[in-house]
């Protein structure tokens, strides 16, 4: 086995989205090594290996290049699939979806974003509001937070409810009942675990452990149990930039060119030159190569480092577009 497991971990320490990934790490014990980026662009090291996709975080195992973490966690899934955290049975396996997607897509982890108070340091640092402006396509300015944040924690209370009086009602530990915690829980706690831990965040007269005391006991055991296999889990190697894309360079491919499926909507043909790009955040941000793989989750597409070594680009297809590279035809989902 390859050093750290061939895995490079793109990320910045309090990113929720790169949490999900960390956490999913620690409680597996995989060793992996990670290249700590900077909040905001540029991000020299992943334009150093040709990546325009914005979005933190971003893996590589081998040079093979994986955006957006709903991808990245069903990669670890499959490649290390001895104690993986995912449920094996249908109905339970449906359940970690719509977890995902309650959170990411229908709009809790957007709300939560809102709910930041407006005195918080990092949103007095103009270079950081205008870059989260450039990403989200929304103002960031003090007073804007200010008017949304109400809304935005009625809806997380709607959230928090959900949790209390559905999920976690019956006093189970975790939430499809296992005996530790499992991808359903990664799934379904990282927004609210970052904002209980985020100082006047949710009013305690509105969101606490008084109104919702099975959501918050979830919450310390979730991190309790992190903590405690992060104590026995081999130690993240600390990569610089350069030493980074060294390695994924001088690496191999880890996953085979795959196939473009014919029965596709899109039609597009295996090698036709491509651009893909998330249409929910960062859309100004477009990659483009031949198209190598096309499924039902995934597009595969080449990539090309600033030293001309060849890397492999993967995207979910949930909220991402992709369009022929000529501009021809529709944009197409």
């Amino acid at each position: 086995m390859a050093p750290h497991n061939d895995i490079v971990f793109f990320h910045y320490s309090f990113s929720p989205y790169a949490r999900r990934v960390t956490w999913y790490l620690a409680l597996r014990g995989i060793d992996y090594a990670q290249c700590m980026q900077p909040v905001t662009l540029p991000r020299e090291d992943l334009s150093a290996l040709g990546v325009k996709y914005r979005r933190i975080p971003v893996m590589s195992i081998g040079r093979d290049i994986y955006c957006d973490t709903r991808l990245i966690l069903q990669k670890l899934e499959e490649k290390f699939p001895a104690g993986a955290l995912g449920a094996s049975e249908p109905d339970q396996k449906a359940v970690e979806r719509l977890l995902e997607k309650w959170n990411i897509d229908s709009g809790v982890f957007v709300r939560a974003a809102e709910a930041l108070p407006p005195d918080m340091p990092l949103l007095k640092d103009t270079n950081f509001t205008r870059d989260r402006e450039e990403y989200t396509g929304r103002s960031w300015a003090k007073e804007n937070i200010a008017r949304m944040r109400p809304e935005a924690l009625a809806h997380l209370r709607e959230a928090f409810d959900l949790l209390e009086t559905g999920l976690l009602a019956d006093g189970r530990e975790w939430i499809l009942k296992t005996e530790k915690p499992s991808l359903a829980d990664i799934e379904a706690v990282w927004p609210f675990h970052w904002l209980a831990g985020i100082p006047g965040a949710l009013p305690p007269n509105v969101i606490s452990a008084k109104q919702y005391p099975k959501a918050f006991a979830w919450i310390d055991r979730f991190q309790n149990a992190v903590s405690a296999a992060k104590s026995s889990a081999p130690k993240p190697t600390r990569l610089k930039g350069v030493d980074a894309v060294a390695h994924i360079t001088q690496a191999g491919f880890s996953d085979p060119e795959g196939h473009v499926d014919e029965d596709d909507p899109l039609a597009f043909k295996k090698g036709q030159e491509v651009e893909v790009w998330p249409i929910d955040s960062g859309s100004s941000h477009h990659d483009q190569g031949k198209l190598l793989a096309l499924t039902t989750k995934e597009v595969v597409i080449t990539g090309e480092t600033k030293a001309n070594k060849d890397i492999r680009l993967h995207f979910p297809r949930t909220n991402f577009r992709i369009t022929a590279a000529n501009g021809e035809g529709q944009s197409k989902l």
